[in-house]
């Protein structure tokens, strides 16, 4: 499956700063409770844009509200539109897209009046083939700018606290307090972290939109080396195009009092990251994979995360060990066949003996939508390239069982298995059917 790490650091050919209020409570409560899809470590979270209901990336690593695939949503209305040009991560050019303000948002109790939006335009950039599930929009600082927010990944909920002592005296009894920074509406943390035996402090963006564990940028640190066992990877994808780069184990990674051994780093390549302003000092940032072990709580106002345990803690560090991901392309008409409980009728001349009428159908057909899924790249010299497969085949199944029977979120389980278990994969290419076998290859 093919992962997506979001990581949009915006640059506008006309940047306006703009007073927004961020969400606020609608009702006297002191906390509401969000619930949120939880895919490739990304959260996942409905809110109305003008009344109308869209599906949100919630993401640290954004300063403002985004929006893109709006196709099917034609019923919202945008008020001072005007154009604007968008570049992040990647090695292509700009996108065009749409600057709106004034603009309502609402979600479970909380609301933001006077919203800036800004609208992709371009219809290639779509989130939704890459995790499963219609995405609309992305949204960062205006949704944690006012209260605590608190991010139970072991309950996929979201619990936003008002902004007052009582709430935090609470916390403070049951996590870990650790000070962090607020800069260009974006969190930071000092962790530290061991390459090469040497261990040294490293200042790192708190991305949740990110699902890699950390991200080390190569050329911010004379420290900050890629070991020898590496591989190279596809990344994930920014608004300027594709995202390159090499994985590879670090020995050791601390934040706070919290201890990871082994964990699994991403080098982004250089031209990935060259439209990137960085602020002084960040090496690099640090992701779902890490955070998700947690119960993570932030309070963007007094510059403070709140870490506590969850029973993921301990989950062992793994990639994708066949080197191919998978993607949405489509969907597809199929035929089930439903079994009917058929009436069984009594024989008068026997009223203790049951018979079935032998003429009714036992069954039906039904046609349900189901996902057509495709390969979206191959790793060089990985298992899935050496088998021949190729990029542009579409599965048809997945060790004997039909593709469209799994979810995007299944099939990225199964490369991402501890375990170096064989996969068999039945394509189709050109119109013709062909199947491929191949190992999975534990390579760190």
């Amino acid at each position: 499956m093919k992962k997506i790490i979001i990581l949009f650091f915006l640059l506008f050919s006309s940047l306006t700063i703009l007073a927004q209020d961020g969400f606020k409570f609608t009702k006297k409560v002191d906390k509401v409770a969000i619930p949120f899809k939880f895919i490739n470590n990304l959260i996942f979270i409905p809110i109305k844009v003008n009344g109308v209901e869209l599906n949100f990336l919630l993401d640290t690593g954004v300063e403002e509200t985004i929006l893109f695939s709006l196709e099917d949503k034609k019923e919202i209305t945008f008020s001072n539109v005007e154009k604007i040009t968008l570049r992040g991560l990647g090695s292509e050019d700009a996108v065009e897209g749409l600057k709106s303000t004034n603009n309502i948002l609402e979600t479970r109790g909380l609301k933001a009046s006077n919203h800036l939006v800004y609208i992709v335009l371009d219809q290639e950039f779509n989130l939704s083939s890459y995790v499963g599930i219609p995405v609309n929009g992305i949204i960062g600082y205006q949704f944690f700018k006012n209260n605590i927010v608190e991010i139970d990944y072991g309950r996929r909920s979201i619990i936003v606290h008002r902004g007052i002592d009582k709430n935090r005296n609470k916390l403070e009894k049951k996590f870990q307090k650790v000070v962090i920074t607020i800069e260009r509406l974006k969190p930071y943390i000092i962790n530290s972290i061991v390459i090469d035996s040497i261990e040294f402090p490293v200042k790192l963006l708190i991305d949740i939109g990110n699902s890699d564990g950390i991200w080390l940028f190569e050329n911010s640190s004379k420290l900050i080396k890629v070991p020898p066992k590496n591989f190279e990877d596809y990344l994930g994808k920014g608004f300027s195009g594709d995202i390159e780069g090499r994985k590879a184990k670090v020995s050791k990674f601390k934040m706070s009092k919290f201890e990871f051994n082994n964990p699994i780093a991403a080098f982004p390549d250089s031209i990935s990251i060259r439209n990137v302003k960085m602020v002084p000092g960040r090496v690099g940032s640090v992701g779902g994979e890490i955070l998700r072990r947690f119960s993570v709580v932030f309070d963007y106002t007094n510059g403070f995360l709140y870490l506590k345990k969850n029973k993921e803690y301990y989950s062992p560090f793994n990639y994708n060990k066949s080197g191919v991901e998978i993607q949405h392309h489509g969907l597809q008409w199929v035929q089930e066949t439903i079994s009917l409980n058929t009436v069984p009728t009594v024989v008068l001349d026997d009223p203790f003996t049951l018979k079935t009428d032998k003429n009714a159908s036992d069954f039906k057909y039904k046609f349900k939508l189901k996902p057509v899924y495709e390969i979206a790249n191959i790793r060089k010299k990985s298992p899935a390239a050496n088998s021949g497969l190729q990029k542009g085949d579409i599965l048809v199944s997945i060790n004997k069982n039909l593709a469209y029977k799994y979810s995007l979120q299944e099939i990225n389980s199964l490369f991402r298995s501890e375990e170096e278990n064989w996969i068999t994969l039945e394509i189709q290419r050109n119109g013709q059917i062909h199947k491929f076998r191949f190992q999975l290859q534990n390579i760190l």
